[in-house]
């Protein structure tokens, strides 16, 4: 009979185990790791929430987000994405090609989703239909010529702007070269002296406006890029100092002062990411997630700083704008 007890007792015991364990499993939480190379100061992020807000997330309740930000310092890097990869997070968000590089180095097997960048021309997936490995996510690539379509619009904006300053960052690999020459071929199709002038740090900038003043350019562009976005209130700045009109890519810029700017909508993108995440945690291998192209684009024109530089934009361009700061 005490056998029997004992036996009783036993299996009740290991009865009770496997439902803790059970419920354990039922209750885990599921934990996103992301990585930006730039600063906490990121005007996107509230998009990313939203979308998962959408799907039925709550950061802290059913879903758990570890933030990591280089502060424009790519060789931190490395350390930042093994600190996600040590939380053991189920999935990680990257902002910028040498973040997912960092990442896949740390540990290749976390799932990735990537936004604010080209994977493809990164060469972090072997195509957008099919992705292979466990990279993936949302492309900014709008085409081969979205600088070149940057100028059309500056163009049309500003007519009298025959010599355009261009910064760029040649350090930001591939992506900058191909919008050197969106840029050169854009300039070549509306008549336009294009000066390209490289910038490759923090530190470059000032001078890098020295040599736009002695150019007398008409006007100024501003590709995209880390570097630049984490200097953004520097370049609105010193572009507002010099009395000089000037196209960015994305809408930060102008909400901090600048002139204008046309390119893909970030806030878009972002909230797209948070359904590969979903997707991700709901048992899709990113290999199977084709990567997605831009499906939304944005102008942005901001009257404040027209009237401060002494410019005027023409109707027709401002019935264009998704958005006007007047």
């Amino acid at each position: 009979m005490k056998h029997i007890v004992s036996l009783l007792a036993l299996v009740m015991t290991l009865t009770a185990c496997g439902d803790v364990a059970a419920a354990q499993q039922r209750t885990k939480i599921p934990r996103i790791g992301f990585l930006f190379v730039g600063s906490k100061d990121q005007p996107h992020l509230d998009s990313f929430h939203q979308g998962l807000h959408e799907l039925g997330y709550v950061d802290g309740k059913n879903i758990s987000i570890d933030y990591r930000y280089a502060e424009g310092n790519s060789d931190a890097l490395p350390a930042l994405a093994a600190e996600l990869v040590a939380l053991n997070v189920d999935v990680i968000v990257t902002t910028n090609p040498n973040g997912t590089r960092a990442v896949l180095r740390a540990r290749s097997t976390i799932p990735i989703v990537v936004v604010g960048f080209d994977p493809v021309a990164t060469g972090l997936v072997k195509s957008l239909a099919h992705p292979g490995g466990n990279v993936t996510g949302v492309s900014t690539r709008g085409g081969p010529d979205m600088e070149g379509k940057r100028l059309d619009v500056l163009k049309e904006a500003i007519p009298k702007s025959n010599i355009v300053a261009m910064l760029w960052n040649p350090e930001a690999g591939q992506l900058a070269h191909l919008a050197l020459d969106s840029a050169k071929r854009g300039a070549n199709a509306l008549d336009i002296q294009l000066r390209p002038h490289e910038v490759r740090s923090s530190g470059d900038i000032d001078r890098a406006f020295d040599y736009v003043k002695k150019l007398r350019a008409d006007a100024l562009l501003i590709p995209g890029g880390p570097l630049m976005t984490f200097n953004s209130r520097r370049l609105v700045e010193l572009a507002a100092k010099l009395r000089l009109p000037a196209m960015y890519q994305t809408r930060q810029f102008v909400e901090q002062g600048g002139l204008m700017a046309y390119g893909v909508s970030f806030p878009d993108l972002y909230k797209r990411a948070a359904i590969y995440v979903n997707k991700i945690l709901k048992g899709t291998k990113p290999a199977d997630l084709p990567v997605e192209l831009p499906m939304k684009f944005e102008l942005f024109i901001n009257l404040k700083a027209a009237k401060q530089i002494g410019v005027t934009i023409p109707p027709n361009v401002l019935a264009r704008a998704d958005k006007v700061i007047r």
